[in-house]
């Protein structure tokens, strides 16, 4: 897949910003931005470096409020810029207000199903855990929306007087809390496992289809390590949907 198009692709999102390179269908040279916009920007600006024009750049955003920086960036270094809306997406949304779904949830969706086909059930384990459904019939039906990982971990350490920040590393889960920290450790990853595990059974059921699982997002391997589903984790699944839907407005 691809037509020979090279772009920047941008996934914006509320604790990180991804950049990559969209080429021939790859997605290749990959940024995680932990550190804000000027980092992020800077990502884009080695992958500009190696091009003889400005890359195009795929823009994806949660984040309304970093979309108008973007552009001003894109118009400054003379790239052009797509954002990303319901309208780039090729499948049929059932959903009463489609100008709502995140742009990220459709990306995820479309990089999913070209990689994997349909039905699938793509979630993307981000500071939100998003769901999403394409039924076999290749329409794209709605999802779910949860509390994230990080949230897990934040909201004890703010809600309570004595429990601490707990660090989001990797690591076996313990047999069982002989720590506080092993204790939160244990609650927050068997505890967010168990409502994964929930969620995809439920979908599967309402639907009563056999859904391919796929997992993106910085926490999915966090998660969903020696969990037992039969998950597919496919780090670059935004970047690559970005590109995909993106890369018409540029050929």
């Amino acid at each position: 897949m691809g037509g020979g198009v090279r772009l920047a692709a941008v996934d914006v999102g509320n604790t990180s910003t991804a950049v990559g390179l969209w080429s021939d269908g790859r997605v290749s040279r990959v940024s995680h931005c932990d550190g804000g916009f000027e980092e992020a920007v800077a990502a884009v600006r080695a992958l500009q470096a190696d091009s003889a024009a400005p890359l195009p750049i795929a823009y994806v955003s949660v984040v309304p409020g970093r979309d108008r920086r973007w552009r001003a960036f894109a118009k400054s270094t003379g790239a052009r810029f797509h954002q990303l809306t319901h309208r780039d997406f090729p499948l049929e949304l059932d959903y009463p207000e489609p100008e709502t779904v995140g742009a990220d949830r459709l990306a995820d969706s479309a990089g999913a199903v070209a990689r994997y086909g349909a039905p699938v059930i793509v979630m993307d384990f981000g500071t939100a855990l998003t769901a999403a459904v394409v039924t076999a019939d290749g329409v794209w039906r709605g999802g779910v929306i949860a509390p994230g990982f990080p949230l897990m971990r934040d909201y004890l350490f703010e809600r309570t007087a004595k429990l601490p920040r707990m660090e989001l590393k990797s690591g076996r889960v313990p047999k069982i809390g002989r720590s506080t920290e092993q204790a939160m450790r244990f609650g927050a990853i068997v505890g967010y496992r168990g409502m994964v595990r929930e969620i995809a059974a439920e979908l599967s059921r309402n639907f009563k289809e056999r859904f391919r699982l796929v997992a993106t997002g910085g926490f999915a391997g966090r998660v969903l390590s020696e969990a037992g589903m039969d998950f597919t984790i496919d780090k670059t699944l935004t970047l690559y949907g970005a590109g995909l839907l993106c890369e018409k407005h540029f050929s």
